[in-house]
C-alpha cells in the first residue's frame, strides 16, 4: 500500500515547473528565461525584468538620454548599482542565514561550477531539505557523477523522486529513462512507467520527451 502511495503521488501531473510563476505578471517561469533577483531571492521571467528596464528609462528626467537603467529590483525596489562584487556576495550570504533555499541553492551552482563539489554539496543539501527541487536534482546528478560524494545510485534515485514531485521536468525525463533502461520486456511494467514520466515532463516544457 505504501508503494501505490508513493506512486500515487510520484505520478500526478504538476499545475507548473519546480520554478512556479513569475511574481510579477503570474505566468510560469521558462525553464531557459529567468532571473534571480539576488537582493530578495526571488525569481522574475525575462518579460518582466524588461518591462521594468523600459520603465525606468522611460521614466528618465532626460528623454533624448537614454542612458542604462539603474538595475533597480522590481519587486524589493533596492538599487544594486551602489553594491560592489563583494558587497553582493554578502547580499546572498545574508538570504542563506535567513534559510532562502532559493539562495542556498545558487551558491551551490556557484561552488559547482568551481570545481568544489563538497561545497556544493554541502549547499545543495541545505536548501533541498528546505524542499528546493532544483536542490533534489542537483543532489541526484553528485550521486550519479561521483562528485563530493560516493556515486549512490539509490540515493540519485531518491533525490530524483522528490525532484519529479516538485516539478522539476528533467528530473522527471531521467526517471523515464531508469524506468526504460530496467524494463523487463515481458511485461512491459516499466515501459509504462517510462511513458508516463516522460509525458509529464514534456507537458512541464522539457522537449527531449518528445
Amino acid at each position: 500500500r505504501a508503494a501505490e502511495l508513493r506512486d500515487e503521488l510520484l505520478f500526478q501531473q504538476p499545475e507548473n515547473t519546480h520554478l512556479g510563476e513569475c511574481p510579477i505578471c503570474m505566468l510560469p517561469l521558462s525553464l531557459d528565461l529567468k532571473i534571480v533577483l539576488i537582493c530578495c531571492g526571488k525569481l522574475i521571467c525575462n518579460g518582466c525584468a524588461h518591462a521594468n528596464q523600459v520603465r525606468e528609462e522611460e521614466a528618465s528626467l532626460d528623454p533624448f538620454y537614454r542612458k542604462p537603467a539603474p538595475s533597480r529590483c522590481p519587486i524589493c525596489q533596492e538599487s544594486l548599482m551602489k553594491f560592489t562584487p563583494d558587497e553582493l556576495e554578502k547580499f546572498k550570504m545574508t538570504r542563506i542565514q535567513m534559510k532562502d533555499p532559493v539562495a542556498m541553492n545558487q551558491k551551490g551552482v556557484e561552488q559547482y561550477g568551481k570545481g568544489d563539489y563538497s561545497g556544493a554539496f554541502e549547499y545543495y543539501t541545505k536548501a533541498a531539505d528546505l524542499g528546493d527541487a532544483g536542490a533534489h536534482y542537483s543532489l541526484a546528478v553528485l550521486y550519479r557523477d561521483g562528485h563530493g560524494v560516493q556515486k549512490d545510485k539509490q540515493k540519485e534515485i531518491h533525490h530524483l523522486e522528490l525532484a519529479a514531485i516538485g516539478g522539476h521536468p528533467f528530473a522527471r525525463y531521467d526517471l523515464g529513462c531508469e524506468e526504460w533502461d530496467n524494463n523487463d520486456w515481458d511485461n512491459n511494467d516499466n515501459a509504462e512507467r517510462a511513458l508516463k514520466h516522460w509525458i509529464i515532463s514534456a507537458a512541464l516544457g522539457d522537449d527531449r520527451p518528445i
